[in-house]
């Protein structure tokens, strides 16, 4: 097994950092190291190699790995009755309070106070960004009901973009679930994070929403949540995520170049 390239920072072995993020036995993750699989702050990494956990960004396959100990990952099922925000001047309920209180922690992205369902929150700062930005692509899924039954050839113009007072939207996943008397359960997919943007989008057409869900975001969902409780995400959720990220960017062919306000789509 070839030794610490000379000059290089001591620390933790590479696949015993790789192993214990649940990517595999330590001989496994040996296999992914020799196989030239792994980077080491944009490098190629060699067996032997050792990594601070703190300072150094480690990938598998161009995917960011979580290394640090001190990240951690809550899916909340947001009840209506509460901000999406870490502290709100009109005293209102926020969903951190939802929460525990240590590490500190802040939601990824916004739902309105009205909007129901899933929402993560996390001290990491670069899932946060991957998971926010629209460069990357990362699609939420909601569970919209509307007053009336949208006709095909307004669920084309919601697929296709609607234009707001800050632009057409861009291409959304539409679906007719079901109508049920006055309602219609729609299901719409965006990547988008304008303030307040599936409501407007609805009523835009000539469907105000009545009731709206989050239900998906990127690859995550969680049906059994009930309203107002959390779990932690598993190692290999967190990892999902970060691939869904990277899939879109890599699709997108160009790296974002800075983050942008979060949005409240709901």
């Amino acid at each position: 097994m070839a030794e610490q390239p000379e000059g290089l920072p001591d620390g933790e072995r590479l696949q015993k950092v790789l192993a214990r993020a649940g990517l595999g036995s330590r001989r496994v993750c040996e296999e992914f190291i020799a196989d030239g699989r792994v980077t080491v702050n944009g490098e190629t990494a060699v067996l032997g190699r050792r990594v601070d956990v703190e300072h150094d960004a480690v990938a598998l396959d161009g995917v960011p790995v979580v290394v640090r100990d001190d990240l951690v990952y809550y899916l909340l099922n947001k009840p209506t009755g509460y901000v999406s925000t870490a502290s709100d001047p009109e005293g209102r309920s926020t969903v951190v309070e939802l929460v525990p209180a240590t590490p500190r922690v802040f939601p990824v992205g916004r739902l309105d106070y009205d909007t129901e369902g899933l929402l993560l929150l996390t001290n990491d700062g670069d899932l946060t960004h991957l998971l926010t930005h629209p460069r990357f692509g990362v699609v939420k899924t909601y569970l919209a009901e509307v007053e009336g039954e949208p006709t095909p050839a307004t669920v084309r113009a919601l697929r296709e973009g609607v234009e707001l007072d800050d632009g057409v939207t861009a291409p959304a996943r539409v679906t007719v679930v079901q109508t049920h008397g006055a309602t219609t359960a729609v299901e719409l997919g965006i990547h988008e994070g304008r303030n307040r943007q599936v409501r407007r989008m609805c009523e835009t057409v000539g469907h105000p929403v009545v009731r709206l869900v989050r239900t998906r975001i990127g690859p995550l969902r969680d049906g059994s949540l009930k309203p107002g409780t959390w779990r932690a995400l598993t190692q290999a959720e967190v990892r999902r995520l970060y691939e869904a990220a990277s899939a879109s960017e890599e699709a997108d062919g160009e790296p974002a170049k800075s983050p942008e306000a979060d949005g409240t789509p709901g």
